[in-house]
């Protein structure tokens, strides 16, 4: 797999080098600078048009779906903003907050501007992902005997954290960490924590999927189901199964013995439903008691967060996350769920600038899916970010997903394609 253009092989040889960047902490620094550089440089493509070097000329106009993402990040900044200046947060909190969307939520449309503009082909995202997987199967063996051999738990903080960000475990390097309800350990790879690392290794398996090269695909499935077991996250287990079958299964929509095998199974409820409610209800129970520490903070944290919302902040939010007391171990008000945390954040408004474009987003993949595979591939991505914002905050974590945020532009842009040529070939 050779790139063949300067943005195909920056964004190639970033996600070739995840490893060694992870090794110096300098993962958090990379995915913006990507976002704003590449962004730039797909600006500057768009405005040259035929001036601008073959290989780097825009491949189409952007489209409507990249600018209803940048509309929604845009309204999330304007909430930020008044939220800062009702609560009085100050002049430099208000500075900070900006940079810190600069470097998360902005990340959501550059990204897929990225993707749709600039010619790289899905391909070398493909296989960057496996190579990835590679570099974690080798380091694999280590990581895991790291625990029973006395290595310690984390290896070291990069010094890069005086750039500034969300906190030092963004800049550190793990063998492992210990899990505080039952003291064995769990693995994070090159997340900065292991839940986080369970959806990238989700995201690694939709990615290997579509990987026609046997050999890389069987590295790829291995690392991302690796990082899943390892992880020992409920919420990547729930992933493994629904982000790879469910966007498979789309094509079936317009089968009509599909529809019919719908039709008799739902009347078929009729006379097992009760026992199917029965086991579902036993199974989220089981589900919520395999970590049932977690489930009560992040359950505690999300009535606080709603009951503050509510009471305080309802159009836009409190400006920031709050700190949290012992009932929720200290976890900051606002954190550890993206719908809640928005709303008590940035109120309504900023719920609304991140339902829609997720939503519309959603939908336009659906539609794909079930016509063509080249769906498949945006759907589970899309899947996977939707899961991972019902446990994660998904603004702090957009650096980590940059090559599925860029592979939903690309598709956008094949998409268009299908559609219009543009420019017109010379």
């Amino acid at each position: 797999m050779t790139p063949e253009n300067p943005a195909e092989r920056i964004v190639y040889k970033a996600m070739v080098y995840t490893w060694p960047l992870y090794g110096i902490g300098a993962l958090y620094l990379v995915g913006p600078v990507l976002a704003w550089s590449l962004g730039a440089l797909a600006l500057i493509s768009l405005y040259l048009g035929p001036a601008m070097r073959r290989d780097l000329r825009a491949t189409g106009p952007v489209p409507p779906l990249v600018w209803v993402w940048f509309l929604g990040m845009f309204i999330m900044l304007i909430a930020l903003w008044i939220g800062h200046l009702d609560w009085g947060l100050g002049l430099k909190q208000t500075i900070k907050s900006s940079i810190g969307w600069a470097k998360g939520w902005a990340l959501l449309a550059l990204f897929p501007l990225i993707g749709a503009v600039l010619p790289i082909r899905r391909e070398v995202l493909i296989r960057g992902q496996c190579v990835i997987g590679a570099g974690t199967l080798v380091l694999a063996p280590l990581m895991l005997a790291a625990p029973y051999i006395g290595l310690p738990e984390k290896i070291f903080t990069s010094p890069l954290k005086a750039v500034g960000g969300p906190g030092p475990e963004y800049f550190s390097v793990y063998f492992f960490t210990f899990d505080p309800a039952s003291w064995t350990p769990r693995w994070q790879f090159y997340a900065p924590w292991s839940p986080f690392a369970a959806l990238l290794g989700v995201v690694m398996v939709v990615f290997a999927l579509e990987e026609k090269n046997r050999k890389w695909m069987l590295a790829g499935l291995g690392a991302g189901i690796l990082m899943i077991l390892a992880s020992k996250s409920r919420m990547g287990l729930v992933g493994l199964v629904a982000c790879t079958v469910a966007p498979r299964m789309m094509p079936l929509i317009l089968r009509g013995w599909a529809w019919q095998s719908v039709a008799a199974l739902t009347a078929s409820l009729a006379v097992f439903g009760t026992a199917l409610v029965s086991m579902a209800k036993d199974a989220v129970a089981t589900f919520k008691g395999a970590r049932a520490d977690s489930t009560r903070v992040r359950e505690t944290l999300q009535r606080i967060a709603g009951e503050r919302w509510r009471n305080e902040a309802v159009w836009f939010g409190h400006g920031t996350v709050h700190p949290g007391s012992h009932a929720v171990e200290f976890m900051p008000i606002g954190s550890h769920h993206t719908w809640w945390g928005l709303l008590f954040v940035k109120g309504v408004v900023g719920f609304g600038a991140l339902l829609v474009p997720m939503v519309w987003h959603v939908l336009f993949s659906l539609i794909d899916a079930a016509r063509h595979q080249r769906g498949r591939l945006p759907l589970g991505i899309l899947m996977t970010i939707v899961l991972l914002s019902f446990g994660e905050n998904l603004e702090i974590e957009a650096y980590m997903l940059w090559p599925g945020l860029v592979l939903l532009g690309v598709h956008l842009r094949e998409v268009a394609d299908d559609h219009l040529r543009w420019p017109p070939q010379e």
